[in-house]
């Protein structure tokens, strides 16, 4: 996608060949930064840190993570080590272990000589397949799209609700949410955005906002308690989200506030659809709200906030009493039973077991 007309992926290989560089998404929107990753630590604080995120990403950037450690060491007690330290690193995503064991189980057979190499190698597919991805969902949900336009009077704008970022800057390009969105304005289809800030990292604020602005796509922010009020008024068309991890039974783990989006819109008969690659299905499990782990983060995401001053200056305040405790789940569950569809690449499935093994008959057994 563009960043000032230019186009850019969120990771790529250094020019020296001995590095991957990044976009720092804690900058964002107020400076656009990119950083290096030289080694395996660096990866996992980068992952860990949420220079990058978003399930796509973070399992691009974990396969990087393994180029860099087996560049240091290729042993097998290193791969090992490697591999336990990057997945640690955030534990709701599937496709960071998705990534590492596919990494992994590429390059063990090979002697130590030819590991790095090998992984440089599927590291790189592994990007190119995650764009390749996305631009089938974006096909997939143009169709959708272009059938709910039609329904709306000629020349109607067609309004999109978002929550959190599924956008590029959570994959290594295109985006999955998103990539519908992007293929409808590209086409000419009158299309506007309601971007939840998706409190409390804001990266619907902070994220999105930016991405759809750099784009030209015809946007506006809200606060995330205002989208059930715009679907009573009829001002939401449909509900496009991304996920982390989708069970085999199409519940669906995203950002927290999403359930609550999607109880919003089937109260008000508004469909709920979400992006979903197949690296994203945990095909192991079948109870999303049981059995995905939900990542507890720092309770300071919570009570400041880190904006840009009149001078210029970015810093971080204070929103709540001090000494007032907090809780931070990152995730939450949507049922399948409120989701209408999963846009996936080859196709939109019924958000069931027997809807994604239609399209996925080639899937492992849960």
């Amino acid at each position: 996608m563009n960043v000032a007309g230019r186009p850019t992926r969120t990771i790529w290989p250094s020019a020296d060949g001995i590095a991957v560089e990044i976009i720092d998404q804690t900058r964002l929107p107020h400076a656009f930064v990119t950083a290096r990753l030289a080694t395996l630590d660096e990866a996992a604080h980068a992952i860990r840190a949420m220079l990058v995120r978003g399930a796509p990403l973070i399992g691009a950037t974990a396969a990087w993570g393994l180029w860099l450690a087996l560049r240091a060491d290729a042993s097998d007690a290193a791969l090992a080590r490697a591999h336990a330290t990057l997945l640690a690193t955030r534990p709701t995503a599937v496709n960071l272990r998705w990534a590492l064991d596919r990494v992994r189980a590429h390059v063990a057979p090979l002697t130590p000589s030819a590991r790095a190499t090998a992984a440089r190698q599927l590291a790189m597919e592994i990007c190119d397949e995650d764009v390749a991805l996305n631009c089938a969902i974006g096909t997939a949900g143009l169709a959708l799209l272009r059938g709910i336009a039609a329904r709306k009077p000629v020349g109607a704008r067609l309004n999109v609700l978002t929550h959190c970022n599924a956008g590029w800057l959570a994959t290594v390009d295109v985006g999955t949410a998103t990539a519908p969105i992007y293929a409808a304005h590209d086409a000419g289809l009158p299309i506007h955005v309601w971007v939840d800030e998706t409190r409390p990292r804001n990266q619907g604020a902070s994220l999105t906002a930016w991405e759809l602005l750099n784009h030209g796509v015809p946007h506006t922010v809200i606060a995330d308690n205002a989208g059930g009020h715009l679907m009573q008024h009829g001002q939401v068309d449909l509900v496009i989200v991304g996920t982390d991890r989708t069970t085999a039974t199409g519940d669906v783990c995203n950002k927290i506030g999403t359930y609550l989006k999607a109880l919003a819109a089937r109260d008000n008969g508004v469909p709920f659809y979400v992006a979903a690659p197949s690296p994203s299905i945990d095909w192991s499990l079948r109870d999303g709200v049981r059995e995905i782990p939900i990542e507890e983060r720092d309770v300071r995401e919570l009570t400041h906030i880190t904006g840009r001053l009149p001078d210029g200056a970015v810093a971080s305040v204070a929103l709540t009493p001090e000494g007032s405790p907090g809780g931070n789940p990152a995730f939450d569950v949507t049922p399948a039973r409120l989701v209408t569809g999963l846009i996936t690449e080859r196709g939109v499935a019924e958000a069931s077991e027997s809807g994604l093994r239609r399209l996925f008959s080639d899937a492992p057994a849960s």
